[in-house]
């Protein structure tokens, strides 16, 4: 009588990348010789957890998926089934030209298999979900005052649109609540043009109370023991106030994850991009890298404008930069001293101490 032979991978490796998308995965399966399927799943970890255990029982698992829409709840998931699962920045991912000029799920995913199996991929940071979930109301509230700035400009386009100046009194006191009831004074031709503006300010008026809601639930957040205390050494150093130092700390989570400064500036954007090319291995700077958290690096250099006219050591170092290059130049060189105080206070837990040039 035949008997089946008991399957047995113990000790061999299966790499797995995971094309996700919301109704539907692609999933390639490698081993270290060869493919051993590529196939389309429902988006559930369970099936591919029991997929694998079935099929290669007593194997080592290696997952990855890129960084997206998905978020990290299918790593988490799938590490609690035993897969050892990274996420990676889908730019850091190798990518042949062939690859690029024939692009689909199918070709994503035996991509990503062929990477994580030739140690191509580098994970990137999974925060616990508590950190990701106070981030989102910071995040939200972004997006409020994108809202709010979105309706002023339509206010402001619409006036342009009809002729109608606005008066000199409001040119310091723009969106002010006088200049705000001077916009519901506005007279049309017809109704029509009045509800039309009506409707914007209405929304306006909205969009300020979200903000203004949102501000305090912030406030708020800074006061629970996860934050106070570095809320109030963030404080010390110019530039930086209570919002600021709640969106550095639900951006960045862990200082620790960044070894030195040049990789915290790197994550931010605050390094220069460069070019080199030939024999002689010309280097060209092309500018600041666009690479980067763009609200982290937008708002230290908003900061950064700030701290110079509080700061004296930072005031003389700009004062400096600016007799040998432009000041929008010159105040990225300053965001970056700014940073470097932001990790030394948090690294340390203390607070800044003014008047120390580095």
């Amino acid at each position: 009588m035949n008997q089946r032979a008991k399957l047995n991978f113990t000790g061999e490796d299966i790499y797995i990348g995971i094309d996700s998308h919301k109704r539907n995965w692609r999933t390639s399966i490698q081993t270290r010789d060869l493919e051993h399927k590529t196939f389309t799943q429902n988006p559930e970890p369970e099936i591919l957890a029991e997929y694998l255990h079935r099929n290669f029982p007593g194997a080592k698992y290696h997952a990855v998926y890129e960084a997206g829409y998905s978020g990290f709840w299918i790593c988490r998931e799938l590490r609690d089934y035993g897969i050892d699962c990274i996420v990676t920045n889908p730019a850091d991912v190798p990518t042949k030209d062939k690859e690029r000029k024939r692009k689909n799920n199918r070709v994503d995913a035996r991509k990503l298999a062929r990477s994580l199996k030739n140690g191509e991929l580098e994970p990137i940071y999974i925060p616990d979900e508590d950190a990701l979930e106070d981030r989102s109301l910071l995040r939200i509230r972004r997006n409020a005052v994108k809202d709010q700035t979105r309706y002023k400009n339509r206010i402001k386009s619409m006036l342009s649109f009809y002729g109608i100046k606005i008066p000199e009194r409001f040119n310091e006191g723009r969106w002010s609540g006088a200049f705000v009831n001077w916009l519901e004074s506005v007279s049309f031709n017809r109704h029509t043009g009045k509800k039309s503006m009506q409707y914007y300010i209405d929304e306006l008026k909205r969009a300020r109370m979200r903000v203004a809601h949102l501000n305090r639930e912030i406030r708020a957040l800074s006061q629970e023991d996860r934050y106070r205390e570095r809320v109030k050494y963030l404080r010390t150093i110019p530039g930086i106030g209570v919002l600021t130092a709640m969106i550095l700390l639900t951006e960045l989570i862990d200082m620790n994850r960044f070894n030195t400064l040049d990789k915290l500036a790197s994550y931010v954007g605050l390094v220069p991009g460069e070019y080199s090319s030939g024999d002689d291995d010309d280097q060209n700077d092309t500018g600041i890298t666009p690479r980067s958290n763009r609200y982290l690096r937008a708002m230290l250099i908003e900061s950064a404008w700030v701290a110079i006219r509080k700061d004296p050591a930072l005031m003389m170092c700009y004062n400096k930069l600016t007799r040998r290059m432009k000041g929008q130049k010159a105040i990225i060189r300053i965001a970056r001293k700014l940073l470097s105080r932001i990790r030394y206070v948090l690294k340390n837990n203390k607070p800044y101490v003014m008047a120390v040039v580095e």
